[in-house]
């Protein structure tokens, strides 16, 4: 399965949607107007059980993507689908079949799946151990290291300054 940049921008944002706000670990979807809202916004229906299904599969997500958890947990979110072909003159397409309920999760999984195969080890957890958030590293050289360079970047950078000078000033 081919992902495109909307699909992981998608997964990406679902990824980042339990930040660290003021020391706090915050739930933007907790709030079912808001979920609603991001799930139509995202292609969704906005149902509670949608957003129920969606919530789970993005917590096990990122549990995969953290490497706390494994690829297999993700199986549940995979039961009842089906990818039918169909033909076209230009050649074969895939129609996804699954309970419109579980759809954007398991959408979310299938672009999880299709970023381990085709950008293997590019989506991975912000490097500040402060951070919840994740990173999708599209370089060239793949060595990014935080969700943001704006705000867990420079903190990481000032945090270790600040330890080489304390550290200097000591010794």
């Amino acid at each position: 399965m081919v992902v495109d940049r909307e699909q992981q921008d998608a997964l990406l944002e679902l990824l980042n949607t339990t930040p660290v706000v003021n020391g706090v670990v915050e739930d933007q979807l907790a709030d079912p107007e808001a979920a609603k809202s991001w799930q139509v916004a995202h292609g969704g229906r906005g149902g509670a059980s949608e957003r129920r299904r969606l919530l789970d599969a993005r917590d096990v997500l990122q549990g995969v993507v953290r490497g706390s958890r494994p690829a297999e947990s993700l199986a549940p979110f995979l039961e009842d689908v089906v990818s039918r072909p169909r033909l076209f003159p230009t050649g074969v397409s895939w129609e996804l079949d699954a309970p419109k309920e579980h759809r954007m999760a398991v959408e979310a999984v299938l672009a999880w799946s299709a970023l381990q195969e085709t950008m293997p080890g590019r989506l991975r957890p912000c490097d500040n151990p402060e951070c919840r958030r994740f990173l999708l590293d599209r370089s060239k050289t793949n060595n990014a290291r935080w969700c943001s360079m704006a705000v867990c970047g420079n903190r990481m950078k000032a945090r270790r300054h600040y330890q080489r000078t304390r550290d200097g000033a000591a010794g």
